[in-house]
């Protein structure tokens, strides 16, 4: 029999082993869509059964719930759409792949977006589907980093750039939302269909993803097992060295997948267990299991810091950039390597001490490393060891080192403030506890120590105590800083019990987060139609005003009360076409009017002011004046027409220059005259308009203070994206082309991690890229 068009003869599932040759890229994709229909496609027909039963229950339990009649009935209606809800589901899966074959630009048809101007419902739908994509991708992030791995090779097998997942948590929770677009479901059946929803998938997507992992591996798209990489970490960052400039200003991930490292296959036992894998290394810590897939994809991925680390340390080393005194000096042959048990104890000495010089040092890139070693020393020489004699192990510089570039990262990007710095100061020698004892908190997204410094910087950052829940958040934070200080002694339940503790009360600054991100899109949005409002009514302003000579009485009027008018009629009776013809119809009448009395026709000039009377009282009104004032105003405006010898000019045209005022400080703190003005890459442009609410993007100010942005919102009047930092505070409104000028200048790069540790470890390996 011949082999398929990509050299590797498969069965009709694509199952087999791992072959050096791969098959036809579009042949893999489409059986990828063929499985992945066959696992899902029944969703969310499967969803009501388990409802209806769950809601039959209640009503026999006699609770008074006044909501669950409304359920039910609301419910049935959705039973009675089921088939076309499965149909539509399925559509939207098929177009995901779709698109991915396409091109990754090419990702509509997935439902709404967060914070678009929309119904209540569907803004509902929307940030739920935020939260449980947000779940999803960390329950399952190993396996979607290879599942990302893999398809990246297909896509440039197929010829298109990489795209959006199609079975990524983005794709799924999407489709799902989008069947609901037009259905009038209750909250809290909302509420059940997405707590359902993620049930089935919990059901469903671990062994799937596991099918896929490895029907991508058996066509040829993943390294065959057993063939460990060699130099991981040079390659990748040669790979990252040698992208162009465009390529630079993205990351190589959206913000909806994965983290952007990329895990290779390993044989089981390629590398020894990363530390601190026991007997519970196989569960995560919400008691989630972990394959073995898993454990040696957080193994390769250790080890490929690591080896990022120490060719980083060597290049310090030949360029005297670590004091003599930090140097490793492992062959001199008095020298003896520390026990880890031995460090720690130094490190257990020392934690409770004034953490007064790691403050210091947080203060000043790249000095927070050196601070680590010379406290250790000191507590050495306080245990009795001798400095002289001994040394750090390399696993031991390397827990030290990762932590100095992880504390520094964290404060260098994340806009913390000074107040905050102490609070990061205590956490310093703790947290090189953890690292010394289990590092896998630099790899393994569940851990408690990871989730706990989340959400302390989450509750941190950007945070100046203006308001009372503010300042709540950072005395929390403090406390709960003192509390590792004091409580831990290498058990890991104090991170998880303080992480629950702060989470809990950060769930309700999220929410004011969310609000603070709607009213910032509505006021933009406000901004933006009354900017429209008044140039639509300056240019009606110049077509009359510019016809020809008036009387000051009438261009005065045209240009202040009429042109008012105008804006108000625009911004609150935009829909109602008669009263907008109305209102123009007023400008042209008064023009006409003073023609009238130019050419001295004076019966017609009265039966034109006597019909005009109404309309023109009631614009004056609209400019504020009362009923006695307006009718003084229209008095003097008879007057002024009932010369006919009276001075006609031309007049000065009104000028717009107040339409971009309230985004003018924005746009001077990160974007200069120079830069404004000169032109912007098309192709950048072009990819900032791709972006989507919900992206986040690091921002760079002229100040050189960077901080992490999220596209909140996309103006529907001027295609402009509004950018808001993690309080969910807008940081800025600009255009794509304005974006693509920030990125052109290196002060925009899109593809921030959604958590602080994440987006510090990802800028700890770019650091360490830049040396290699």
């Amino acid at each position: 029999m011949p082999h398929p068009p990509g050299g590797l003869r498969v069965s009709g599932h694509l199952h087999g082993v791992v072959s050096n040759t791969r098959a036809d890229p579009a042949r893999v994709l489409e059986e990828l869509k063929r499985q992945t229909l066959e696992q899902l496609g029944g969703l969310p027909g499967s969803l009501y059964g388990p409802i209806e039963d769950a809601l039959k229950a209640d009503s026999l339990k006699g609770d008074g719930r006044n909501h669950q009649f409304e359920d039910q009935a609301a419910l049935w209606v959705l039973r009675q759409q089921q088939a076309s809800h499965v149909m539509a589901f399925r559509q939207q899966i098929a177009q995901g792949f779709e698109a991915y074959r396409a091109s990754a630009a090419a990702v509509g048809g997935v439902g709404g977006s967060p914070l678009q101007l929309v119904g209540e419902q569907q803004l509902a739908f929307d940030l739920d589907g935020e939260r449980l994509i947000e779940l999803l991708e960390s329950r399952y992030q190993r396996p979607l980093e290879m599942v990302r791995a893999r398809l990246q090779m297909l896509a440039q097998a197929l010829g298109a750039p990489d795209g959006v997942n199609p079975i990524g948590p983005y794709r799924l929770v999407r489709a799902f939302t989008s069947v609901y677009t037009e259905a009038q479901v209750t909250e809290s059946l909302r509420v059940r269909l997405f707590r359902q929803y993620e049930h089935e998938l919990a059901r469903l997507l671990g062994d799937m993803y596991a099918r896929i992992n490895q029907l991508l591996a058996t066509a040829g798209y993943g390294m065959a097992t057993g063939a460990p990489p060699a130099g991981p970490a040079r390659a990748a960052a040669e790979e990252r060295r040698d992208r162009n400039t465009l390529d630079g200003v993205f990351d190589t991930v959206p913000h909806r997948e994965a983290p952007a490292s990329v895990p290779h296959d390993y044989q089981q036992g390629s590398f020894p267990p990363a530390p601190g894998q026991g007997a519970g290394a196989g569960y995560a810590a919400q008691g989630a299991p972990v394959s073995q897939v898993e454990v040696a994809a957080m193994a390769a991925e250790l080890a490929e810091l690591r080896t990022q680390l120490h060719a980083w340390r060597e290049g310090l080393v030949k360029t005297g950039g670590l004091p003599p005194g930090h140097q490793p000096q492992r062959t001199m042959a008095q020298r003896r390597e520390l026990r880890v048990d031995e460090v720690v104890g130094m490190a257990s000495l020392l934690q409770p001490e004034p953490p007064d010089a790691f403050a210091r040092a947080l203060a000043v890139s790249g000095r927070l490393g050196e601070t680590i070693r010379d406290q250790l020393y000191d507590g050495a020489r306080r245990l009795g060891f001798n400095p002289d004699q001994t040394c750090f192990s390399p696993e031991e510089d390397d827990a030290i080192d990762l932590v100095a570039l992880l504390f520094d990262s964290l404060f260098r990007n994340h806009a913390l403030q000074d107040r905050a710095r102490r609070v990061y100061a205590r956490l310093v020698m703790p947290y090189v506890k953890v690292a010394l004892t289990d590092n896998e908190v630099f790899v393994k997204r569940e851990h408690p120590a990871r989730r706990l410094l989340d959400a302390i910087t989450e509750a941190c950052e950007g945070n100046d105590g203006e308001t009372p829940q503010d300042r709540d958040l950072l005395e929390r934070a403090s406390e709960i800083s003192q509390r590792i200080v004091s409580d831990y002694n290498e058990d890991l339940a104090v991170f998880e019990l303080a992480h629950a503790e702060l989470d809990a009360m950060l769930s309700q600054h999220r929410r004011r987060i969310e609000l603070q991100e709607q009213r910032a899109a509505k006021a933009t949005y406000g901004r933006e139609r009354l900017g429209a409002a008044r140039s639509q009514a300056d240019q009606a302003v110049r077509d009359r005003i510019g016809d020809g000579k008036l009387t000051s009485a009438v261009a005065d009027f045209i240009a202040t009360p009429w042109r008012h008018h105008l804006v108000q009629v625009l911004l609150r009776e935009n829909e109602d076409p008669k009263r907008r013809a109305q209102a123009m119809a007023l400008g042209d009448a008064l023009v006409m009017a003073d023609k009238l009395a130019a050419e001295n026709r004076g019966r017609e000039l009265a039966d034109q002011l006597l019909a005009l009377q109404p309309i023109i009282i009631q614009c004056l009104s609209s400019s504020g004046l009362d009923e006695s004032a307006a009718q003084h105003a229209m008095a003097g405006l008879v007057r002024a027409l009932a010369t006919p010898d009276k001075e006609r000019s031309d007049h000065p045209q009104p000028s717009a220059a107040e339409v971009e005022e309230d985004v003018a400080e924005e746009r001077r703190r990160y974007l200069d005259d120079a830069a404004a003005q000169g032109g912007h890459d098309p192709l950048l442009a072009e990819r900032m308009r791709q972006l989507e609410p919900g992206d986040w993007l690091r921002l760079t100010s002229l100040q050189g203070e960077t901080i992490a942005v999220k596209v909140a919102w996309l103006s529907p009047l001027t295609s402009r994206l509004l950018l808001v930092n993690r309080r969910g505070v807008r940081a800025l409104v600009a255009s794509a082309e304005e974006l693509a000028v920030l990125a052109s200048n290196g002060r925009l790069v899109v593809g921030a991690e959604r958590t602080a540790f994440d987006e510090a470890m990802r800028q700890v390996r770019r650091h360490l890229d830049r040396v290699i």
